[in-house]
Order: structure tokens, then C-alpha cells, then sequence
């Protein structure tokens, strides 16, 4: 057997070699891709956004029964007679009052009303008239609860003592005033001869400080649980001032025993200058029941004399009678018409000199 190089090259060429291996290599490509392709069906495209993957087809639908309700007997009532007994008949177009319209939606329903405290029950009109309002919620810590608008305290002979203006305190605070004024100043007017008939209100709630400084640590009054009094005014036009110094010492130190033995804490002249003009009275509640009382109740003032003249009393003798003597008269003429001439002499006037002008002097 021959072999040559122009026959191998002519069977065996290299050309024939590259286009066999393209294909084979083409061929394994596609059948890579169609298995790609097929494994990529069994699962969503992440990045099909518009749903333009193959869509899987939907399972048949089957119609659910629905059971429908067992028809209505014939010897059943009608359910139109029963409702037409319970309810009463109404005008028709109407709707019944307790069921809401589609108009109009339901309406709220309203809170449950608070309870009354013991004090409220116990603060009757028989006592004060003080009726109750809404509870306070300002800023900070100021407000309270069981508030009442304290406008008049009612006597045991029924009348009434008024607050000017009405004060705004707790039921606890209002009762203690009202307990005050009944037991204790109304016996102290009664020495006196006549009736308590008003209150003098300073100041009642304020939401604030104490003494009203900036910054201060919060006052009984934003609590509504301080009262401030200046006075006490009586049926026969007399007022009790509490701070008044010419008022009778006694009848104020009856006052201050009567308060401090009331209240926990009592301030009035003596304890700061903010309180030299009225009394300050309130419940605080401290440790060990403390309590304050400071208030100095002063000497009365000294009595100044009159700036006129007292009156000339009826017994005194007339001013004619209590004239000077006929001889001192008589001497006191004499006396004045020599005096006269020498008056009337007048010393001669000297004459004028010529003034020197005036020379200047050199600096």
C-alpha cells in the first residue's frame, strides 16, 4: 500500500475536520439550551415583571352548593303579626326612634355619670349652696377633682352668709369653711350684736405659684385648696377687718384661735409681707398632721391727735366776759399815741454820694 502526502491531504483534510467539529460543537449547544429551557418552565422567571413567562394552566371550576334554607311551614305564624304586637304602629316614612336612620348615624353613647364623694353628699343646701362642676385639668399639676363653686354659706337660723366674689375650692376645703363660718363666726357676730352676712373673697383658684413668684414650687391655690380673706362683714354695716389694727385686739385673736385650730396652715401679718392684708387659709396635708398658724396679731395703733381745734364746750363763758380790763386798755392807748409821734419823725436822708467809676485791674 502506497501513502503519499497529496492523498492524505486530499482524504484527510484539514477543512473537512473544522466544518465536522463546528457542527458537533453547534449541536451540543442547542441541546444545552433546550434543556435550560425546559428545567427554566418548572419555575417563574425572577425578572418576569409582565407576566410574559409560559402561564400554567388554571384547574377546573367546580360550582359549590350552597345549602338553601328549609321552606316555612304553613301553620308557622307570620312573622309580620309578631313584630306588628311588640312594636307600637308608625307613621309611615318613619323611621322607629331607636334604631338610626342611614342619614342619620348613631349618636355617642353618653359616659357613665361619676359617683358623688362622701363630701358631696354630706355639703347639702341645708349647709352652703355649692353646686359641683367639672373636674380642672390645667397645666402642670393645677386643677383638682370633686370641685364646687362655694357662692353662699347657709346659717343654722337659715340665713346666708355670701361668698364675694364665689369661690372655686374642693368639697373638702368648702366644707371646712362652711364649718368655720357657721361654729365660729357666727357666735363672734352675735357678741357683737348682730349677723355675719358676708364673706370678703380675696382669692380662691389661680393656677400659679406660691406668693405668685416665677418659678416658684406650685401654690395651694392652683389645687383649688386655698382661700384668701381680708374681712368679715356683719348685718349692721360693721366689717371685721382680720388684719385691722384698730379693730379690738380680742375679737382678732378670736378670729386666729378659731382658724388654726380649722385649717393646716394659716399665714397672715408677721409670716411674709405678702400677707400682711389678708389671711391665707388651706388644707395641705403634711407628715404627722404639721401645721403652720403665723400670723401676729398687732397692738392697736396709738390714737394721733386732731389736726383742728376740739369744739368750745357749751359751759364756757362768752368771749365778751372774758375780755381784758378797762385800765389796761386805758394804759395801752397811752402807750400807743406816744408811740405814734415818733413814728411820724422820720430821720433826715443823707445825701447820695457820686459813685467813683470803677477800676479795672490788670491780671
Amino acid at each position: 500500500m502506497s501513502f503519499s502526502l497529496p492523498d492524505f491531504r486530499r482524504k484527510w483534510s484539514c477543512r473537512g475536520y473544522m466544518s465536522t467539529g463546528a457542527a458537533m460543537v453547534t449541536a451540543a449547544a442547542g441541546l444545552l439550551l433546550l434543556a435550560e429551557t425546559a428545567e427554566a418552565r418548572k419555575y417563574p422567571a425572577p425578572l418576569d415583571i409582565f407576566n410574559f413567562g409560559t402561564p400554567k394552566p388554571r384547574a377546573a371550576v367546580r360550582a359549590a352548593k350552597i345549602p338553601l334554607p328549609k321552606p316555612r311551614p304553613e301553620e308557622a305564624p307570620k312573622a309580620t303579626s309578631k313584630a306588628s304586637e311588640e312594636s307600637p304602629p308608625q307613621a309611615a316614612g318613619k323611621p322607629a326612634p331607636d334604631k338610626p336612620s342611614a342619614d342619620k348615624p348613631a349618636e355617642a353613647a353618653p359616659p357613665p355619670e361619676k359617683q358623688a364623694s362622701a363630701c358631696r353628699l354630706a355639703l347639702t343646701e341645708e349647709i352652703a349652696i355649692a353646686p359641683s362642676i367639672p373636674d380642672i385639668r390645667g397645666p402642670g399639676a393645677c386643677g383638682g377633682e370633686d370641685l364646687v363653686r362655694l357662692e353662699a354659706v347657709v346659717l343654722p337660723d337659715k340665713r346666708k352668709v355670701a361668698v364675694k366674689p364665689a369661690a372655686i375650692l374642693r368639697c373638702t376645703m368648702a366644707s371646712a369653711l362652711a364649718d368655720w363660718v357657721r361654729k365660729d363666726m357666727a357666735p363672734l357676730a352675735t357678741s357683737l350684736g348682730s349677723a355675719v352676712s358676708e364673706l370678703d373673697n380675696f382669692d380662691s383658684f389661680e393656677c400659679r405659684g406660691r406668693n405668685r413668684v416665677a418659678g416658684a414650687m406650685l401654690s395651694e391655690h392652683g389645687k383649688a385648696n386655698a382661700i384668701d380673706i381680708r374681712a368679715i362683714k356683719l348685718a349692721n354695716g360693721q366689717s371685721i377687718g382680720l388684719t385691722d389694727r384698730t379693730l379690738s385686739r380680742e375679737v382678732r385673736e378670736r378670729v386666729l384661735h378659731s382658724v388654726c385650730a380649722r385649717f393646716s396652715t394659716v399665714l397672715g401679718p408677721g409670716s411674709d409681707w405678702y400677707h400682711e392684708d389678708h389671711i391665707h387659709l388651706d388644707l395641705v396635708q403634711r407628715r404627722n398632721d404639721y401645721r403652720i398658724c403665723q400670723w401676729n396679731v398687732w397692738d392697736p395703733l396709738p390714737q394721733v391727735a386732731p389736726l383742728l381745734p376740739a369744739e368750745r364746750p357749751e359751759e364756757a363763758p362768752p368771749r365778751e366776759v372774758a375780755a381784758k380790763p378797762e385800765t389796761k386798755e386805758g394804759a395801752e392807748d397811752e402807750t400807743a399815741e406816744k408811740s405814734s409821734p415818733s413814728k411820724d419823725k422820720s430821720e433826715p436822708k443823707k445825701k447820695a454820694q457820686p459813685s467813683k467809676p470803677g477800676i479795672k485791674k490788670r491780671r
